[in-house]
């Protein structure tokens, strides 16, 4: 802690800067290499767009945690892994890539994170006894670094919306890692938050520049990594709770778009207008008040996982259960579990994008 704790602001800030400042220089370039999001009927933007804005993300972050950390066998991992989805975005960007070699890649970077120590070995529950995972642990620690890389990619569907939801989900583990005295994991997601939040104004509606898969499958994985290293690492059951209600946004978007597409026989992978964001629209929400509102949800999603980390397991128990049950029944009442609304007739002007799962 002595070692870092003087770089903990100043590091924050010049990732904020820093990313900032690239990125009309990352908007420049975008257009030169042809990383632009081009406009059709689908789409509310009427000029190419630029969609690099990941790289901005990804260089402030990397300068920032390489120059001011010594970095362990994790830590590079986490980096290299990172490297590799960022790069692989990039690429998909610019050439748009086929869902199965962007999943190859992200296998290949969970792999090089997992291989230097990122997993979860061990789960206690919260009253006694303890649980070897064994050989489960390389294999649900790859389901959830890939899950997750996906479900952030999955919610980048509104101008500033993947962005603000992963810097808050990013404070939200910088908070409950340092509760737990992992200060390194808290230094590093509070970095990403910096970063994050130096792209956001360019990307808040109306956006100047998209983060692009290089900007959302990054900041996804990097998260999901922090996560299982910070918090859920040789972890009681509570504790490998909290990653899932941090990042309970892009979480329950997913499970619930697979549970909605099950129930009306499409296709698991395919792409629809009833994600959470489309559905606040169709209630008649703004661009931008649909955003805020998430970003809400987000918060408190954040809040009750810093709870659950400071209160005894019977109590974060109660505040998990009673999580669980707003959940399910905002996600009834707003519409995306069961769907098959027509909001895709009846939205072309204000969703941005739309995504398969």
């Amino acid at each position: 802690m002595e070692n870092t704790f003087h770089i903990y602001v100043p590091g924050v800030i010049i990732a904020f800067v820093l990313a900032y400042l690239l990125m009309p220089v990352i908007i420049k370039l975008a257009f030169r290499i042809g990383a632009v999001d081009q406009p059709n009927a689908r789409k509310v933007h009427s000029q190419p767009m630029p969609r690099l804005g990941g790289a901005g993300i990804f260089i402030a972050f990397i300068v920032i945690v390489g120059a001011t950390l010594s970095l362990d066998r994790t830590l590079i991992g986490i980096l290299l892994g990172g490297t590799v989805v960022f790069l692989v975005g990039v690429l998909d960007d610019i050439y748009h890539l086929s869902p199965w070699a962007k999943l190859a890649a992200q296998i290949a970077a969970a792999l090089i994170a997992v291989y230097c120590g990122v997993r979860v070995d061990v789960m206690t529950n919260p009253f006694d006894g303890v649980f070897e995972l064994g050989v489960l642990s390389i294999p649900l620690t790859l389901l959830w670094i890939i899950g997750i890389t996906n479900a952030v990619n999955l919610i980048d569907g509104l101008d500033g919306l993947a962005a603000g939801v992963c810097a808050i989900a990013a404070i939200t583990i910088g908070i409950v890692a340092w509760k737990g005295n992992q200060v390194v994991i808290a230094y590093v997601a509070l970095v990403l938050t910096g970063a994050i939040i130096g792209f956001l104004p360019h990307n808040f509606h109306p956006a100047r520049i998209f983060m692009g898969d290089s900007g959302s499958m990054f900041l996804g994985f990097i998260l999901a990594c922090l996560s299982v290293s910070g918090l859920a690492k040789g972890a009681t059951l509570i504790s490998l709770c909290i990653p899932v209600i941090i990042l309970g946004i892009p979480v329950f978007d997913t499970l619930f778009a697979i549970i909605r597409r099950v129930n009306n026989q499409k296709p698991i992978f395919g792409a629809d207008k009833d994600h959470l964001h489309h559905r606040l629209m169709e209630m008649g929400m703004s661009h931008q008040m649909s955003v805020i509102v998430i970003y809400f949800v987000s918060a408190l999603l954040g809040g009750a996982a810093v709870v659950m980390a400071y209160v005894s397991s019977p109590k974060a128990l109660l505040v998990l259960a009673a999580v669980l049950i707003m959940m399910i029944i905002g996600a009834r009442r707003v519409g995306i579990i069961g769907g098959g609304s027509g909001i895709e007739e009846r939205l072309p002007k204000e969703g941005r994008y739309t995504k398969g799962l």
